[in-house]
C-alpha cells in the first residue's frame, strides 16, 4: 500500500492568515515615485542585460533595498488575477570632486563643478521579474535634484504595478543600473494560494479547486489529482532554478483523474508541479497556481548531488553543472598523492555559494594536478571532489606546496602545507618538509619552483621533490642490501636448522594448498609471564607449520577494547566456521578455575586479569563438552613437569589430550586437515616444535616457586 508524504489539498494556503488586496482596474502597467523624486516607465519589457559592474563618473543614484505587495489586478468585478507590487528604495553612490588649488582656500568655485551640483542625478533602474513561465524586464528611469541629495542618503522610492503571477507559484525579482555601478538586488517570494486570499470571488481559477496527493510506493512516487470526470485540465513538471530560466520538462493536456507515476530518481528539490485550469483549448493565461513538493526531501537532495558534475573550462575556469541550485560552498584545495584528505587553500579560493552552470574562473598564475576544487553540501554534509586538471596535466605528483606570507613590513616567512598542518621551514620538526628546509629553501631561491597563486600578502609555490625521492630509494635499497647479507650470515652460522624449515616449506609446497592454513585458536589461563613466555614459543612454532593461530598474547589491543568474553566469542566463531580447532592449554591454575566451574555450577569464576580470555571462555567450552559437541573442535594439551595427566578434569577427556613436547607428532597429526604429510615429515616437523619449545619449558621448570597448587600434581608429574 503505498505511503503517503503528505495531503496538500491546492484549495489550502501554506499561511493561516487571510489577506484581503488591493484591486487596480486594467491592464496597464504603471510607476509613481516619492516626492522629490520623478519617474518614467518605458512603454513594453526591454531585455534583461544586467552587464558587468563600472565604476561610478560621480555620484549616482542606485537601488538599495526591495520591498515586495500582492494586489489583484481586476478587468472585471469577477475576473482578476494576482500581481505582485515591487518598491524600489533608491540611493546616493559616490561623491562628488574635491575643490583644488584655490578653492581649498577660498578661492572663486569651479563654474563647471557648481553647474553638475546643480544638476539632476538620473538613473535608468531595471526591474527583472520571473514566474514559471513567465520572464519579464521593465525600464523606469528616475531623476532628482543633486542639490537636495548627499552621497549615502536614501532619497525616496519608485512603485511598479505590477507583475502578474498564479497563485502559490515561486517569484524572483532582481533590480539594478544601466550601466550598472554595483552588484544587484534579488528576492525571492512564496505567493499565498486561494486559501490565504480573500479573493474566492474574484478569481474565477479558484472556483474549482482539485486535490493533489503525492505518495510513494517503492522506487515509484504517484501524483493523484482528483477532480470531476469532465474536467479539462494541463499538468506541467518543470524545474524551477535560482539562475537561470526555468526549465520545462513535461507537460500532459488531461481530462478528469490523473495518476501520474514518477521514478524516484526523477526527484530533485527544484522539480515543480504546475496546474493550468480552465476551459480548453488551453491559453498561457490560464496558469492557477504551482507547487514544488519535494524541497525538502532526502531522495530530491541525494539525486541532486549525484547529477552534480564539474567541468573543466581551459585555461584556469570551471563550472559545477547541476539540474538546481546547489546548496553547497566551494573550495580549492590542494591533493597529496598516497590518498588523504584534500587540504584546503585560504586564499585563493575562499567558500562561496556555487553558482550553477556558469563558467567561474580560479585567480591562479599556474595551473598544477594537485590543484583541487572540492564542494561541500549544507545538506547533510555530502563532499564532491575533482582534481580538475589530472587528466591534461597528468597524475598527482609527490611535490611539495610552499605558503609565503607577508606582514605589511614586507618581512616574509615560509611553510610547506603537510597533512599535519603547514610547517614552518628551518624547523626542528620530525617531518619530511622541516628536514628538507633548507634545501626547499634554495629551491624556491633558485627558481626551480611553480608559482601557483600570488598577492600582496601570500603566495602559493609548488617545488618537485623527485630528486629528494630518488635519494631516499637510495637508502632502501641499500638498507636492503644490509638486510640480506645479515640473513646470509645467519643461514651460515645455524643451517641445520634453516635447512629443516626449508625442507618443510618444500613438503607443503608438494602437499598443494590445500594442507596450508588450518585455523588453531589456543586458550591458556595466564599464571604468570614464564608460562605466557612458553605459550608463545608453541604459538610462533605452530605458525611455522601449515597452521595460522590466533592467542590472545598477539590480541592484547583487541582483548582490551572488546573484553575478553566478546574477543573469544569472536575468534572461537571464526575458528570453528573454518574448520578449524581450538587448542585447551592445561596449566594448575586452568585446572583450578575448570573445577570452580563445574563445583559452582552456572556461577562464572571471575577473570584472572584484563587480558585472560581461558575464564572468560569457560562459559562457551564447557557447555560443549556437556552437550558432546567437543570431539572434532577441540584438543586438549598440557606441559611435561607442570602437569600430571590425572590432574586434567574427566570432562575434558573426551577429546584427545596431549603432553607437550614427549607426544608432539600425535598433538600435531590431530591438529592437522585429513589426508596431511606421511609420518617422516611429521617426525621432522615435531622435531623442529620441540626444539623452538623447550629452551622456554626449562627455564620455567628451573625458575623459584611452583606456579600452580601442589595438590594438583604438578611438577615432576606428582
Amino acid at each position: 500500500m503505498p505511503v503517503p508524504w503528505f495531503l496538500l489539498s491546492l484549495a489550502l494556503g501554506r499561511s493561516p492568515m487571510v489577506l484581503s488586496l488591493e484591486r487596480l482596474v486594467g491592464p496597464q502597467d504603471t510607476a509613481r515615485c516619492s516626492p522629490g523624486l520623478s519617474c518614467h516607465l518605458w512603454d513594453g519589457d526591454v531585455l534583461c542585460l544586467p552587464g558587468s559592474i563600472v565604476s561610478a563618473p560621480g555620484p549616482v543614484l542606485v537601488p538599495t533595498r526591495l520591498q515586495t505587495e500582492l494586489v489583484l489586478r481586476c478587468y472585471q468585478e469577477t475576473d482578476c488575477d494576482l500581481c505582485v507590487r515591487v518598491a524600489i528604495h533608491l540611493a546616493v553612490h559616490g561623491h562628488w570632486e574635491e575643490p583644488k588649488g584655490e578653492e581649498k582656500f577660498g578661492g572663486a568655485a569651479d563654474p563647471e563643478l557648481e553647474e553638475s551640483r546643480n544638476a539632476f542625478l538620473q538613473a535608468q533602474v531595471v526591474l527583472s521579474f520571473q514566474a514559471y513561465p513567465t520572464a519579464r524586464c521593465v525600464l523606469l528611469e528616475v531623476q532628482v535634484p543633486a542639490a537636495l541629495v548627499q552621497p549615502g542618503q536614501s532619497v525616496g522610492s519608485v512603485v511598479f504595478d505590477c507583475f502578474e503571477a498564479a497563485l502559490g507559484a515561486e517569484v524572483r525579482i532582481w533590480s539594478y543600473t544601466q550601466p550598472r555601478y554595483q552588484k544587484e538586488l534579488n528576492l525571492t517570494q512564496h505567493l499565498p494560494d486561494c486559501k490565504g486570499l480573500e479573493v474566492r470571488d474574484s478569481i474565477q481559477s479558484c472556483w474549482a479547486l482539485p486535490w493533489l496527493n503525492v505518495s510513494a510506493d517503492g522506487d515509484d512516487v504517484h501524483l493523484v489529482l482528483d477532480v470531476s470526470e469532465d474536467q479539462r485540465f494541463g499538468l506541467s513538471l518543470y524545474w524551477n532554478q535560482v539562475q537561470g530560466p526555468t526549465k520545462p520538462w513535461w507537460h500532459r493536456n488531461l481530462t478528469g483523474p490523473q495518476t501520474i507515476t514518477l521514478n524516484h530518481t526523477d526527484l530533485f528539490p527544484c522539480l515543480c508541479i504546475q496546474f493550468l485550469f480552465q476551459v480548453w483549448p488551453l491559453e498561457p493565461d490560464s496558469v492557477r497556481t504551482s507547487i514544488c513538493p519535494f524541497r525538502e526531501d532526502p531522495r530530491a537532495h541525494r539525486n541532486l548531488w549525484r547529477a552534480a558534475r564539474l567541468q573543466l573550462l581551459p585555461p584556469r575556469g570551471w563550472r559545477l553543472d547541476a539540474p538546481c541550485s546547489l546548496p553547497a560552498e566551494a573550495t580549492l584545495c590542494w591533493q597529496a598523492p598516497g590518498g588523504g584528505p584534500c587540504q584546503s587553500l585560504v586564499p585563493p579560493l575562499p567558500p562561496a555559494n556555487v553558482t550553477v552552470n556558469k563558467a567561474l574562473e580560479l585567480p591562479l598564475l599556474n595551473v598544477h594536478p594537485n590543484l583541487c576544487v572540492q564542494q561541500v553540501s549544507s545538506w547533510e554534509k555530502l563532499q564532491l571532489q575533482e582534481c580538475l586538471w589530472v587528466d591534461s596535466l597528468g597524475p598527482l605528483k609527490d611535490d611539495m606546496l610552499l605558503v609565503e606570507t607577508r606582514d605589511p613590513h614586507n618581512n616574509r616567512s615560509l611553510c610547506a602545507l603537510e597533512p599535519s598542518g603547514c610547517t614552518p621551514l628551518l624547523s626542528r620538526a620530525s617531518t619530511r618538509a622541516a628536514r628538507l628546509g633548507e634545501q626547499l629553501l634554495q629551491d624556491l631561491q633558485s627558481g626551480q619552483c611553480l608559482q601557483l597563486w600570488d598577492d600582496d600578502l601570500r603566495a602559493l609555490w609548488a617545488c618537485p621533490m623527485d630528486k629528494y625521492v630518488h635519494q631516499r630509494w637510495a637508502l632502501v635499497w641499500l638498507a636492503c642490501l644490509l638486510f640480506v647479507a645479515v640473513l646470509f650470515l645467519l643461514f651460515l652460522f645455524r643451517k641445520d636448522q634453516v635447512k629443516g624449515w626449508l625442507r618443510l616449506l618444500k613438503e607443503d609446497i608438494r602437499a598443494g594448498p590445500a594442507t596450508r592454513g588450518r585455523a588453531a585458536l589456543l586458550l591458556y589461563s595466564a599464571e604468570d609471564s614464564g608460562f605466557e613466555r612458553l605459550v608463545s614459543a608453541l604459538a610462533s612454532a605452530l605458525c611455522q607449520l601449515p597452521l595460522r593461530v590466533a592467542v590472545d598474547l598477539w590480541s592484547r589491543r583487541e582483548l582490551s577494547a572488546q573484553g575478553p568474553l566478546a574477543w573469544f566469542h569472536a575468534q572461537r566463531r571464526q575458528t570453528l566456521q573454518e574448520g578449524g580447532v581450538v587448542v585447551l592449554l592445561f596449566s594448575p591454575g586452568a585446572v583450578v578455575l575448570c573445577r570452580e566451574w563445574l563445583q559452582d555450577g552456572a556461577s562464572t569464576p571471575a577473570p584472572q586479569g584484563p587480558h585472560d580470555a581461558f575464564a572468560a571462555s569457560l562459559s562457551c567450552v564447557l557447555p560443549d563438552f556437556l552437550q558432546g559437541r567437543a570431539p572434532g573442535r577441540y584438543v586438549g594439551a598440557y606441559f611435561d613437569g607442570l602437569l600430571h595427566s590425572d590432574a586434567v578434569p574427566a570432562l575434558f577427556r573426551s577429546v584427545p589430550v596431549f603432553s607437550l613436547p614427549s607426544q608432539l607428532p600425535g598433538f600435531l597429526g590431530t591438529l592437522q586437515e585429513p589426508g596431511d604429510p606421511r609420518p617422516g615429515l611429521l617426525r621432522e616437523r615435531a622435531r623442529l616444535v620441540s626444539q623452538a619449545l623447550q629452551p622456554a619449558l626449562d627455564q620455567l621448570l628451573k625458575a623459584p616457586g611452583d606456579p600452580g597448587d601442589p595438590e594438583d600434581g604438578t611438577r615432576d608429574g606428582t
